[in-house]
């Protein structure tokens, strides 16, 4: 029903607005980056309107399936499956310059074991994955939302980690990283107290050993003095 002007709903008769798990950010796609859209995406790319995905029919196989969420650049994502072709990747980003750098990139290498979503992940994982379909989830450097009014809006919370929980297969590992330390205490709370994992370092504990490539973002954080705070929490029900 059309409201009168003037006329607002009552706060509980509003519409819930749903939080992203995404920020867009403004950006230039270079040439070669849009090229790579027109000429990759028929290959690399899916879509969520084709619904849930069958993993052995994209790929031609079946293999352990990595699911990366927000790649950026998509650098580390791009040498991770170059490392390890025994295992097919999953990259979701909605930043157009970075789903073009790493179309191009995928590209260039040749990859058969990468395939990209442009969406938000919260939709991949409702409308596109399957429960227990992923050996591992990756989430590298999520935006830490440093104001504290603004906590609400970081990806790791409660309710996520338990939608991340169903798409992992028992044993499946999930893996964050941020380089911000009140960031990664309450990564290791929220992660610590949800039900269905536990922390493959031992309680408590950080991940200093792991096979996540450096990004070059990283690197240069590194030689400021910054530190860098990784988890690996394992799926067990």
């Amino acid at each position: 029903m059309k409201l009168p002007p003037g006329v607002k709903l009552p706060p509980s008769d509003r519409p819930l607005r749903t939080v992203k798990s995404f920020v867009i950010r403004a950006g230039r796609m270079t040439d070669a980056q849009k090229q790579a859209v027109t000429d990759s995406w028929p290959l690399f790319g899916l879509n969520l309107a084709d619904g849930k995905l069958e993993a052995s029919k994209v790929f031609g196989r079946t293999a352990p399936l990595v699911l990366e969420i927000g790649f950026g650049m998509g650098d580390s994502l791009i040498a991770m499956a170059q490392a390890h072709p025994e295992q097919d990747y999953i990259g979701v980003e909605v930043h157009a310059p970075g789903i073009g750098n790493v179309l191009r990139l995928a590209q260039a290498a040749g990859l058969q074991n990468l395939r990209i979503y442009k969406a938000d992940a919260k939709d991949v994982l409702q409308q596109a994955l399957a429960d227990g379909l992923l050996a591992r989830i990756q989430i590298f450097f999520p935006d830490p939302w440093h104001k504290t009014k603004h906590h609400k809006r970081r990806m790791i919370q409660a309710e996520f980690v338990q939608e991340l929980r169903k798409k992992l297969a028992i044993g499946g590992v999930l893996h964050l990283a941020t380089d911000w330390e009140p960031y990664a205490s309450q990564m290791m709370q929220v992660l610590s107290e949800a039900a269905g994992f536990r922390n493959c370092m031992g309680e408590g504990t950080w991940a200093t050993e792991h096979d996540r490539p450096l990004t070059k973002f990283e690197k240069r954080g590194q030689n400021l003095g910054h530190g860098v705070w990784d988890l690996m929490f394992e799926r067990t029900e």
